[in-house]
């Protein structure tokens, strides 16, 4: 995946990890590109990549939303954590509950009607 965001959307990634529902990703965002058209291109060659792998992975299909969060400067060793450390974290609250506290940290209202696939 991170060769992708490099050659295929010029992003290079600092940091990928996930569980198995999700996965985040610390980018350098390229100017050539709008956030949705990095997301849709990231999504589309990782799912070609996906189905041509074992058994396992074929029926492999991403959810048909995402979210993007810009980070300061100041705050990429902490998101680095945050994102190193996902198996653990996920022991202890799931994905619907990290998203919620992210939101209500940064003061995001969402309509959880919309939000869950």
């Amino acid at each position: 995946m991170a060769t992708i965001f490099r050659d295929v959307v010029d992003s290079p990634a600092l940091i990928i990890n996930g569980v198995e529902d999700h996965i985040h990703g610390l980018v350098l965002l390229s100017r050539k590109f709008a956030v949705m058209k990095v997301i849709q291109d990231v999504k589309t060659e990782t799912s070609k990549w996906l189905k041509k792998q074992p058994a396992c992975v074929r029926n492999f299909a991403w959810q048909a939303g995402y979210d993007a969060f810009s980070v300061s400067e100041s705050n990429i060793p902490k998101v680095t954590n945050y994102i190193q450390n996902q198996e653990s974290h996920h022991r202890k609250m799931t994905f619907q509950d990290e998203y919620r506290e992210l939101c209500q940290r940064h003061k995001i209202e969402i309509d959880e009607r919309y939000v869950w696939e």
